[in-house]
């Protein structure tokens, strides 16, 4: 289980850090080409003219590899806990890099965080080992169909609290990627090709990104990424627990409640940092 524990804090860091770095990117990029502001494809276009925005994707996609690698042995509650962990990771970068000032409340939500993945690491048990039956499989693609769909009715009939409405759906869908990739059969690619949890992997994939951004774009990062964390960390846990075998070592469910409580409420406190560049002073 100690690697997989490494391979999910290695995603946690990666992509924290890949928040701030693309955050500094999109920065220069906007002093450079004040003429793109309000244009989401000017403005992509000309941050990835940007070496830093360049690197933090990269870094995005390691973190995303280090998850695979870490769903597959570790488990869900505990990689869940850790990625919503690399919101005190670009908190603290950002204070390095963009010079955002945290507040104490915010140094002691980083510590919450630290402490509560420290605790489930001595407390959590190895991943249930079970990858769920066809009809698992084709409940997760159903699944992940099922949020495409009834979040695009979402966006176009809710207007109040928006941010965290559409938060919420991009949550449940990268909940549903985590899912999707424990269940995975295997990784050749007959395999691949013949597995609904594949499919639901690349639907849920694109649904939460798509979202995502709407919400970022909708209004407040706070509430669009609390939203997304809770949403994001609890079924997947639930799911884990219940319908693929993970567990905690002897004895220790309490600890492992309360570490995974400290993480995520760590999180949810560093919520504004779900887009660093909200808190990045004026190029």
């Amino acid at each position: 289980m100690g690697p997989g524990i490494a391979f999910a804090l290695c995603a946690a860091v990666l992509m924290g850090t890949a928040t701030v770095i693309q955050a500094l990117g999109a920065r220069q990029a906007a002093a450079a080409t004040p003429e793109a502001a309000g244009s989401g494809a000017k403005t992509l276009l000309a941050a990835l003219r940007r070496w830093p925005f360049v690197v933090g994707v990269g870094l995005d996609m390691l973190g995303f590899a280090a998850e695979l690698i870490a769903l597959r042995s570790v488990a869900l509650f505990v990689v869940e806990a850790a990625l919503a962990s690399s919101l005190a990771v670009t908190a603290v970068v950002a204070a390095l890099l963009l010079k955002v000032r945290l507040r104490a409340a915010e140094w002691t939500a980083v510590g919450a965080v630290c402490v509560g993945l420290g605790v489930l690491a001595v407390s959590a048990g190895r991943d249930g080992g079970e990858e769920g039956d066809m009809r698992l499989r084709l409940a997760i693609l159903g699944t992940a169909v099922a949020l495409a769909v009834a979040g695009r009715i979402v966006e176009s009939r809710v207007t109040r609290n928006r941010a965290a409405v559409l938060g919420a759906v991009a949550g449940l869908s990268f909940g549903a990627v985590a899912v999707a990739v424990r269940m995975l059969i295997g990784f050749e690619v007959g395999e691949l090709l013949s597995d609904p949890a594949t499919y639901a992997v690349v639907i849920s994939g694109l649904t939460g990104f798509v979202f995502l951004v709407g919400a970022l774009q909708a209004g407040s990062v706070t509430a669009a990424t609390a939203a997304m964390v809770i949403t994001e960390s609890l079924w997947p846990a639930a799911f884990g627990v219940v319908w693929l075998g993970d567990s905690t070592r002897h004895d220790r469910a309490p600890l492992a409640v309360l570490g995974f409580a400290l993480s995520i409420a760590g999180a949810l406190a560093l919520a504004r940092f779900g887009e660093a560049e909200q808190d990045a002073p004026p190029a």
